[in-house]
Formats: C-alpha cells, sequence, structure tokens
C-alpha cells in the first residue's frame, strides 16, 4: 500500500515543487527574482531623472526682446503667405516688458480708542495697520527668492509690417485682419505699408 501511495505522491508534485527541490535550479530562481527587483528600482530611477530635467527645461526664461523676436518671425512667416503680400517683413513694439506677480502675505491689526472726558466730550481715534511681506522660497543655491505666482507677458504697442503687396487696399485688409486676430489687438495698432 505505501508504495500506491508514494507512486500517488509523485504525480502530485508540480513542476515548481520539483524545481525548489534541485538546488540548481533555486538558485537561478532566486538570481532571476533579484535582478528583476533590480530592473524595476532602475527603471524607476531612469524615469525620475528624464522627467526632473523635462521640468528645468520647460521653466526657461524668455525676455521680452526674445518675445518680441518670435512674435516678428511667426508673423513674418504667417503675412508673407498671404495671397498678393509678397515678401515682408514685420516690426514689434512693446510698451512694457515681462512683468511677475509675487505672492505676498498682508498682516492687518486694527487699534481703537476712546478717550473720554469730565463732561460731554468723547474722543475717537481708529488706527488701521496694514503690513504687506513678499513670501520667500531657497532655491538649490540657498539663496532666497520671492516666489513667483504668475508672469505677465509684454503688451503689444504696434505692430508695422513691410511687404510688396503693401499698396493694395485689399492685401492691407487681409494683413490687418491677419495680424489682430495673432495677436489680439485693435486694427489702429498694425500699420501695412508697400517696400520700395
Amino acid at each position: 500500500m505505501k508504495a500506491k501511495d508514494n507512486g500517488f505522491e509523485e504525480e502530485k508534485k508540480t513542476v515548481f515543487s520539483k524545481l525548489a527541490d534541485n538546488d540548481f535550479y533555486r538558485k537561478v530562481i532566486i538570481i532571476g527574482g533579484l535582478i528583476g527587483i533590480a530592473l524595476i528600482f532602475l527603471s524607476g530611477y531612469l524615469n525620475h531623472d528624464r522627467t526632473d530635467t523635462k521640468d528645468v527645461s520647460s521653466q526657461s526664461v524668455v525676455t521680452a526682446e526674445q518675445y518680441a523676436k518670435e512674435l516678428e518671425t511667426s508673423l513674418t512667416d504667417l503675412v508673407s503667405r498671404i495671397q498678393g503680400a509678397g515678401e515682408a517683413k514685420v516690426l514689434v513694439t512693446l510698451e512694457r516688458s515681462t512683468q511677475y506677480v509675487y505672492a505676498t502675505e498682508e498682516k492687518r491689526s486694527n487699534q481703537t480708542t476712546e478717550d473720554k472726558s469730565d463732561g460731554s466730550t468723547t474722543k475717537n481715534e481708529a488706527n488701521d495697520n496694514t503690513e504687506t511681506t513678499y513670501i520667500l522660497v531657497k532655491d538649490a543655491d540657498g539663496a532666497q527668492k520671492a516666489l513667483a505666482v504668475t508672469e505677465v507677458q509684454p503688451i503689444i504697442k504696434g505692430v508695422v509690417v513691410v511687404c510688396d503687396g503693401g499698396d493694395n487696399p485689399v492685401v492691407q485688409q487681409d494683413i490687418v485682419s491677419a495680424v489682430t486676430t495673432a495677436l489680439d489687438i485693435t486694427s489702429v495698432r498694425v500699420c501695412v505699408i508697400k517696400a520700395k
């Protein structure tokens, strides 16, 4: 009867239990598991480094001059594609440069004093104080800087377009329409002139 039970138990053994009983296969499974854990750890670390690099590059600062040059390049390409405009040159002028709005903290204090004299004279004084301070944060270098909440782009003062078809009223109207729509400014701020 014991021989039957042993045969039945051998059939019950699964492939995994046979692998676990063999020293060589057990070592291979353990090493494979450790390699898998190491790869998971490394992939998480490498992906974290790539996202940090993207965040730093997306925070590049654009000056007002660079902003105006980018607008001029885009508008030159846009105007030169308008039928009848021909070759074009665009100049963009700005009212002010880029402005930053910083996070602030306000402390208010109200103080009221009341003097009563013998008789009917009463003197009331109210003193309201407001103290505004900028919220400071430390950057990577350890220096403190004000926390910027938002960036306000420069206001466009005017646009001058000089092109070959600048003397044609239809082309002028098309250019003015395109520029005013692209920049969300009034037509008074756009001048179209024929090139010499």
